[in-house]
């Protein structure tokens, strides 16, 4: 079995145990910050908000700095860093005494994130261009189907386990995956860039400039649908029915795209690699933006589970597509800083698609929640479609270099 096949099933285990990691603390925030101490509704929601963004943000803001040093000094040791790092630090969160330690080692936890970026940059580089997009198709699964399945993960351990038990659990996960990183994953190192040092040079460096931003932003994009409906899929599931099972069904709901996807991304990765990305992308992006739209028009809770499943089958094939087009078109030398910013566009569509999504319910209506989040799908798709698949169109030699 080729190196980079035997890399891929680790980091995928590890990528997995990551999501979860950074989102199984979603529903057993509140539960666990009234535990330590804190009595009042108003308060349990603001600590909340702020301990469960606020490891978004710097994950965003640190995880290009990490693809930097991962540059300059490999991958492998980026990846047992983040892992055993998480697993102290979330370990360490079921001791926490007050909610003043909790937040703080969740701002711990963004700093050191940086597994998804290594891992990315990792199996990109070591693939040849044949079986690429099937690669990053499968890896591309393991960090959002963990986001997504991680607080119905969460939700469940918490409920047979106890709150404390759920950190142990996720931290211990985590050291499986340090040392699956330690024992299995073989890298090969040669730093080629000893010069580039600033982000104006990395900027210089790079030659598709506008096409690299129009990939950031699809990714940017796709993650704010993904989690828009985070905060209104208990309460749009409370309208739908008057079930005992509300939260098994919300999770369910919120958790069938990351199913979905598992089960699509490696295939249309592998359509990526036959077809062109760039094709696979302007028909995925479409298509998502319209699956949202029956969503909002839904009067029953399968409904909904089926079109949620739907949607996650077709967002399968946009993040293996953006990271093809981005290994394509990215120097070596750059290959984990521009990924890093890739996973930055990622970690602040998380924090903004659950803000957006709330926002958007309190103003408007919840159902306004699915068709603005269509609208975003299907300008961003247009957009695509002007500035990268008419363009590669047009030109055949390009599309064969980045298509």
């Amino acid at each position: 079995m080729p190196i980079w096949k035997k890399n891929l099933v680790v980091c995928w285990f590890g990528m997995f145990a990551t999501g979860i990691g950074m989102s199984q603390i979603a529903p057993v925030l509140p539960l666990y910050i009234r535990h330590l101490g804190v009595g009042q509704e108003a308060a349990v929601a603001q600590l909340s908000g702020i301990a469960f963004g606020s490891t978004f943000i710097l994950s965003a803001i640190f995880s290009p700095i990490w693809g930097s040093v991962a540059d300059k000094f490999g991958r492998k040791p980026m990846l047992l860093r983040a892992s055993l790092g998480m697993a102290i630090v979330i370990g360490c969160m079921g001791f926490a005494p007050n909610v003043t330690v909790l937040i703080g080692l969740r701002l711990l936890q963004g700093v050191i994130t940086g597994y998804s970026t290594a891992c990315t940059t990792l199996i990109a580089t070591q693939t040849d261009q044949e079986h690429a997009g099937w690669a990053l198709g499968t890896l591309s699964t393991a960090n959002i189907a963990g986001s997504l399945l991680g607080p119905l993960i969460g939700g469940f351990l918490s409920e047979h386990f106890g709150l404390q038990n759920v950190f142990f659990m996720t931290g211990a996960l985590m050291m499986v995956s340090f040392f699956t990183t330690l024992f299995f994953v073989k890298e090969s190192f040669q730093r080629t860039d000893k010069k580039v040092r600033h982000a104006k040079e990395i900027w210089h460096q790079i030659p598709e400039k506008s096409l690299t931003v129009t990939l950031f932003v699809t990714a940017f994009i796709l993650t704010i649908a993904l989690y828009s409906v985070e905060p209104i899929v208990t309460v749009f599931m409370g309208h739908l029915t008057n079930s005992s099972h509300l939260a098994l069904l919300s999770g369910l709901a919120f958790s069938a795209s990351g199913l979905a996807n598992i089960l699509a991304a490696p295939r249309l990765g592998k359509l990526s690699d036959r077809i062109g990305a760039h094709k696979v992308m302007v028909i995925t992006l479409f298509t998502a933006g319209l699956l949202f739209i029956p969503q909002a028009f839904v009067t029953a809770p399968w409904q909904l589970i089926v079109l949620r499943f739907l949607f996650g089958l077709t967002a399968g094939g946009l993040m293996p597509s953006v990271n093809i087009m981005i290994r394509k078109i990215t120097p070596t030398a750059l290959t984990g800083r521009v990924f890093g910013f890739s996973m930055s566009a990622m970690y602040l569509g998380v924090f903004g698609g659950s803000v957006f999504g709330g926002q958007i319910a309190a103003w408007l209506s919840i159902r306004a929640v699915f068709f603005v989040t269509a609208a975003l799908l299907l300008v961003n798709g247009l957009w695509v479609y002007c500035r990268v698949y008419r363009q590669i169109a047009a030109q055949p030699s390009r599309a064969q270099h980045i298509g």
